[in-house]
């Protein structure tokens, strides 16, 4: 460096996946990503190219061999262990199986997003909780 240059650095703190916050956390996440290196994100969208070869009528995986494929390579486990790290200690050992970047994501949101039906049940309830309203107690006697 240069005597007179200053240097600054971007640090992003990684956004934890909170139960019942999967929408928030999704936002934050993809923020992370496109902020620290947009070619993470692309990997968890599309999926990684898969290294195969067709031998003797049997594809076979292979290992990555030139440049580019190294590099495809380190994306996707840069990913995937981003991911993994962004999941509370406790869930991690259940998606540790999944080896593919966007697998994992559809798994962490079939975990944590729901469905339509059961967001609406979600937020009813959590807005019953928030305003101290006893309705469901009341109905049930």
């Amino acid at each position: 460096m240069e005597a007179g240059t200053t240097s600054t650095t971007l640090t992003a703190k990684l956004p934890i996946l909170n139960p019942g916050e999967y929408d928030l956390w999704l936002m934050r996440i993809e923020q992370y990503f496109l902020m620290t290196d947009y070619s993470l994100w692309e990997v968890i969208l599309n999926g990684n190219k898969v290294l195969k070869r067709k031998i003797r009528e049997v594809e076979q995986e292979y290992e990555p061999t030139t440049a580019e494929e190294k590099q495809d390579r380190r994306n996707e486990m840069k990913a995937r262990g981003t991911l993994l790290m962004a999941l509370p200690n406790k869930d991690q050992l259940k998606f540790h199986s999944y080896k593919d970047a966007k697998l994992l994501m559809e798994a962490i949101e079939k975990r944590y997003g729901g469905n339509k039906e059961s967001k609406k049940v979600f937020k009813a309830l959590y807005k019953c909780n928030h305003r101290r309203c006893f309705r469901f107690k009341n109905t049930q006697q």
